[in-house]
């Protein structure tokens, strides 16, 4: 069984981002980027499927400027076989990003195709649902426990209600959430050996995809400072308070 597995270059999680002085979008000069945590868990997800015997290869694969590499360097150090990175430095929507992937997928045949069910940047969720589509794959989203039995694939998802349990015919598309694993730290020895490891590099124009953008943003504003809180002597107090607010 063949894993392909979409990662991400994102500012890290642990950075507070930064508006542009002129409101055109996030500051990304100087700032910490890393692989987008949703996708380390696909990352993770992909890697144990290959440890338990269940994929022989597992095949990383993004999208977005040069420094992308080293983000796929890291998907192969926590244990990754090869890596297909698709060189851009244009801001590539979800809908782009899935034709993309869907070119990469017709071109590798692989049985099954992870990724993180959203990027912390954007918070689009929109890839693995358009990337299903377009391939006419069965999807199992927000996943939180992957079983494979030969070629079928239990899917448990984290719903509203609780949780549900799809069974997908291979090929198949899935989304990972937060509690499907705890992604390890790759080694010191395999960060050195993911350095020799192979990366094949290629442009949108080589799979014939338009990746102009569908969407204009017209200005990136920062969220409101919270105002400081008032106390009250008694629910009484409280009940009047929201009234002369007009929230009850």
């Amino acid at each position: 069984m063949k894993l392909l597995v979409a990662v991400k270059r994102v500012i890290d999680y642990n950075v507070k981002p930064r508006v542009k002085m002129d409101g055109s979008g996030v500051d990304l000069q100087n700032v910490k980027m890393s692989m987008n945590p949703f996708d380390e868990i696909a990352v993770e997800e992909a890697v144990r499927l290959k440890e338990k015997g269940v994929a022989t290869e597992v095949v990383a694969v993004s999208i977005g400027p040069a420094k992308a590499q080293e983000t796929l360097r890291t998907a192969i150090a926590i244990g990754a076989d090869r890596a297909i990175h698709i060189q851009t430095d244009e801001t590539v929507e979800p809908l782009g990003v899935a034709k993309l992937l869907a070119k990469v997928a017709e071109e590798e045949q692989p049985d099954l195709f992870i990724l993180g069910k959203q990027a912390i940047d954007d918070d689009s969720n929109q890839t693995g649902q358009m990337l299903a589509a377009l391939l006419d794959w069965p999807q199992g989203t927000f996943a939180s426990k992957v079983e494979v039995d030969g070629d079928r694939v239990g899917v448990t998802r984290e719903v509203d209600g609780g949780l549900e349990t799809v069974k997908l015919a291979t090929p198949a598309v899935i989304t990972t959430d937060l509690r499907l694993n705890e992604p390890r730290y790759p080694s010191l020895p395999n960060i050195m050996k993911a350095k020799s490891k192979p990366l094949a590099t290629k442009t949108p124009e080589d799979y014939g995809v338009d990746i102009a953008p569908r969407l204009e943003t017209l200005e990136v504003t920062e969220p409101p400072k919270r105002e400081a809180g008032i106390k009250v002597d008694s629910v009484d107090d409280l009940v009047a308070k929201l009234k002369d607010m007009g929230v009850a």
